[in-house]
């Protein structure tokens, strides 16, 4: 038995490979569970004790040489062919490319604009850097306005006049200097205000605001077409409109929707009411009209804004405004499928 052990590391010693099946084939020869050294170790059970000692070293050897050259022969072909050996024929078709995906704030920005579209409302954008004028005066918040308070301001250190936009009411006053009436836009965009970050705020989030002017504009107008939005959006066919106050609006409301109580992440949310609210809205304020150089008396309008985070986290049941912000990929992907 001893020479047969010898002759098979004689072998093995001589083997040479240039392809890895013929390596592969080497393997399950001696290493296999069906192979030589297997059959020779359930010889070796049948041996004298005598000679087991020097058969058991012989098999040891063997078992060590085969295994050591499949490992070598396997690296120096790797290194003969190089990427090829490792990836294979490099003509072939490539895995394909992973696709990203849109951020939900994106989505939900292009679903509020497609859905305001399909009514003549047109997409109007201003700076992001923005005048005293445009941002509070000519919406009727003069200086020293306490209704300024409302909304901590980043103001732009060398120039006090200059700041970062506190919603995008800033581009209808815009709108309304270039444009003469019938009026009806939208204006997406990127907002700031001097708040403290948390779960459910951020120094930085997106609005939608909507301007519409024309004659004989009432607030049942405003209302039907805040009734449409919801509809499409939420699929919800129920609004109720709040008293509220904005300086720039009058009169001004809260719009709510009925959410539903149907189940425990709707009691949750609403807060076992059943309604959310999603915006604010009114009737633009003549002296609004009035600052851009439309006559109130033969004009009147509505206007409309709603943050898209807050939209976002109600579609996607997103519970922190942060994650919006944290370019987390887990988070990302899931949006992948969502147009």
């Amino acid at each position: 038995m001893l020479d047969t052990i010898q002759k098979y590391i004689d072998e093995v010693a001589q083997f040479k490979a240039t392809k890895l099946d013929e390596i592969e084939a080497f393997r399950i020869k001696f290493i296999g569970s069906k192979g030589i050294i297997k059959s020779l170790f359930s010889d070796f059970k049948t041996l004298p004790n005598d000679q087991k000692k020097a058969v058991g070293q012989a098999l040891n050897t063997l078992k060590n040489a085969a295994t050591e050259k499949v490992k070598i022969a396997i690296e120096n072909l790797e290194n003969q062919i190089g990427d090829e050996g490792i990836y294979g024929d490099l003509t072939r078709p490539a895995a394909p490319i992973e696709i990203g995906s849109r951020h939900p704030i994106s989505i939900v920005k292009n679903k509020i604009v497609d859905i305001f579209s399909r009514i003549g409302f047109t997409v109007s954008e201003g700076p992001e850097i923005e005048d005293d004028w445009h941002n509070f005066s000519a919406l009727n918040l003069p200086e020293y306005h306490p209704a300024r308070d409302m909304q901590d301001t980043f103001f732009i250190e060398k120039n006090p006049d200059m700041l970062l936009r506190t919603h995008t009411s800033s581009v209808q006053v815009r709108y309304m200097d270039n444009h003469k009436p019938p009026i009806r836009t939208i204006s997406p965009g990127r907002v700031f205000r001097n708040e403290d970050i948390s779960a459910r705020a951020h120094c930085i989030f997106h609005q939608v605001e909507g301007l519409y002017i024309d004659t004989d504009v009432s607030f049942a107008d405003l209302k039907q077409t805040l009734l449409y939005f919801t509809k499409e959006l939420f699929g919800k066919s129920k609004i109720r409109l709040r008293p509220s106050f904005f300086p720039f609006t009058e009169p001004s409301a809260e719009v709510d929707i009925y959410w539903g109580l149907e189940t425990e992440t709707d009691y949750r949310i609403t807060k076992g009411t059943g309604w959310l609210e999603i915006m604010g809205c009114g009737m633009v304020d003549p002296n609004v009209l009035k600052n851009a150089g439309i006559d109130p008396e033969k004009y009147t309008g509505y206007a409309f804004g709603m943050g898209i985070e807050r939209i976002a986290m109600l579609l996607y049941q997103i519970p922190d405004i942060r994650m919006f912000y944290e370019n987390d990929v887990k988070f990302l992907e899931q949006f992948k499928a969502v147009i």
